[in-house]
């Protein structure tokens, strides 16, 4: 994980499908995409951002999300994540983060992840289910 440093950035791409919009998603009623699409991009955009550089068994996961949707965008609409990795502490990621459309800026904010063991974190939450 020494690879991983303040800088490093990512980037991920979709398109406004029915699939990603409020109304197909639950958190709207209208066809454009949706704020729970933007949030799943930008957890996506991060984690990969880091994925290839954490160890053998390492994964991250998001522990918050604060982002400020600020325009539509419609069905067909290209829409970029692009992700910059402000700080990292050893475990902790923070992430600032910029999503796109075809006519500019629809949302920003911040992302933070944690690095964690995948088998120990898989069976800490399986436990949930013994009691």
């Amino acid at each position: 994980m020494s690879n991983i440093t303040p800088g490093l950035t990512g980037e991920k791409s979709v398109a406004v499908t029915m699939e990603n919009t409020a109304v197909a998603m639950g958190s709207g009623t209208l066809r454009v995409f949706a704020t729970p699409a933007m949030i799943a991009l930008v957890e996506g955009c991060c984690a990969e951002s880091v994925e290839e550089l954490l160890g053998d068994g390492i994964t991250s996961v998001g522990t918050n999300v604060n982002i400020d949707h600020l325009s539509a965008s419609p069905l067909g609409a290209g829409i970029v994540c692009k992700s910059t990795l402000a700080a990292f502490d050893g475990r902790r990621l923070d992430f600032e983060v910029e999503v796109f459309d075809n006519a500019g800026l629809i949302g920003k904010g911040t992302h933070t992840r944690f690095t964690v063991k995948a088998d120990s974190f898989l069976k800490k939450a399986n436990a949930k289910l013994e009691k």
